[in-house]
């Protein structure tokens, strides 16, 4: 089952969307710089908890700079000839702006002043409402062995609403690493819109025109953040930018689920019935994005689970998330971030090309075999491939083949000697004295601090500690 690409449709729009996604990241990335300074003036940068992975204070708020990305690209996409119509025939993207302007502007203030959880998820909920009283909302499901259930208004935003939040806090949940959150988002956004264009320009279906925006638009916000919040991060996104890439992604995700006719798909079979039966691998990335969030909807529903478990309020953080998990059996850091990136990318990628071409086997076998690759690379946290002789001078240090007997020298990654073995100790390195594992806290200001470039220099070996799964 798939759809046709026309001849004479498909260049223009792609240039188009391709402008936007650049215009997007680059003012994304031109702003990152000034925020970061800005957060140091006004200290936002939280000391470090007990449950957090970076050992130095590093500055927040970088979702201001993400926020003006998103303003950016939806000011360009309104002056492009093939994509301005989608101001002028939705109210979809003032929607998004409205909803996004309040969620961002809750986090910037607990990016600095730490709101309560509650507060924080009252404010979504009215981001949310915001949308839906603007016109983004879902109006109807494809059940299958029912057929296209037309939803009451309050049905619409009751599910529209729980959407978003379940978004939004899987994407704040799984922000825990250096790039984890903006890589992964990126990548589930590429599978949303290879498939909304898909609609868009293969089927002429208008109701995937907002989603096929929003969704080159949050490419574009992530790809300019990341070169600043790779390992080691100079700047975290903090909840300003979490909360604002999640409503991002559950606004593109609403903008199609339940809005495409099923009329306009051309595929009926007989009855309604057979007809909703024959659209479900269709419908497999829009009746919810947890095929596109699967993983931090699944750390999301684990989280949960645990700490009401043990007693906890579901909203009390912790150090038992996934990516935490991945350094307590002994996976690097930047290794842990790449193991989620291929985990999200198989999922949603997968979930996209079974929903074109359901009857293709090839597609259940390469997941498959990509699965068991993904599990190899679970049971080998501690393996480092080395590149072959000749290509010692190509690669980085880590890499490369070592004379018998050659000491190895740490890498970023790579957990440095311990204190007093007469190894040379970085400015973190020296605080923890003979504590061990037990690290002294940074105080916000001193010299060390993730950053050279405005409060001193960068400590460079970073410290694996274990992780007490009972907190």
């Amino acid at each position: 089952m798939g759809f046709g690409w026309p001849a004479n449709s498909v260049g223009q729009p792609v240039r188009d969307y391709l402008l936007t996604l650049c215009v997007t990241a680059a003012v994304t990335y031109l702003l990152t710089g000034p925020v970061r300074k800005f957060a140091i003036a006004v200290g936002a940068m939280p000391a470090i908890r007990a449950r957090d992975v970076h050992r130095e204070p590093t500055p927040r708020l970088g979702g201001i700079a993400m926020f003006g990305g998103l303003c950016a690209g939806l000011i360009v996409a309104d002056h492009l000839h093939n994509l301005k119509s989608v101001f002028e025939l939705s109210n979809e993207p003032r929607a998004l702006l409205s909803g996004a302007a309040l969620i961002w502007l809750i986090g910037v203030l607990d990016d600095k002043f730490e709101l309560d959880a509650l507060i924080k998820l009252g404010a979504q909920m009215i981001a949310a409402a915001v949308m839906v009283i603007q016109g983004l909302t879902i109006l109807w499901l494809p059940i299958p062995g029912v057929g296209t259930v037309a939803l009451t208004q309050w049905q619409g935003t009751l599910l529209t609403v729980a959407l978003v939040v379940v978004t939004i806090n899987a994407v704040n949940f799984v922000d825990g690493l250096d790039g984890l959150a903006a890589g992964m988002v990126c990548i589930a956004s590429a599978a949303f819109f290879l498939y909304a264009y898909r609609l868009w320009f293969g089927n002429m279906i208008e109701a995937a025109a907002p989603a096929t925006l929003f969704t080159a638009i949050l490419m574009g916000m992530c790809l300019g953040f990341l070169p600043h919040n790779m390992h080691p991060a100079r700047i975290f996104m903090g909840d300003s930018g979490s909360m604002l890439i999640g409503l991002v992604l559950a606004a593109a995700a609403i903008s199609v689920t339940g809005q495409v006719d099923p009329d306009t798909m051309r595929i009926f079979e007989g009855s309604e019935r057979g007809a909703t039966h024959a659209m479900l691998p269709v419908f497999i990335p829009l009746l919810l994005p947890l095929t596109i969030i699967a993983i931090p909807a699944a750390d999301l529903i684990l989280a949960i689970v645990r700490r009401t478990w043990n007693g906890q309020s579901p909203f009390a953080a912790d150090r038992g998330h996934l990516h935490h998990r991945l350094l307590e059996i002994g996976h690097s850091h930047s290794r842990a971030v790449l193991i989620m990136y291929f985990w999200s990318a198989l999922i949603a990628f997968g979930a996209v090309g079974y929903s074109v071409h359901s009857a293709s086997m090839w597609i259940v076998f390469v997941i498959v075999a990509a699965s068991a690759v993904g599990l190899v690379l679970l049971l080998m946290p501690r393996f480092t491939p080395r590149a072959p002789h000749w290509a010692n001078r190509f690669v980085p240090p880590r890499y490369r083949h070592r004379a018998t007997g050659q000491a190895s020298s740490p890498s970023y990654d790579e957990k440095p000697a311990t204190v007093g073995s007469g190894a040379q100790q970085g400015p973190a390195d020296a605080q923890m004295g003979e504590e061990g594992p037990e690290r002294a806290p940074v105080a916000v200001g001193v010299s060390g601090v993730n950053g050279a470039t405005a409060i001193g220099a960068r400590s460079r070996f970073p410290e694996r500690r274990p992780i007490d799964s009972s907190r």
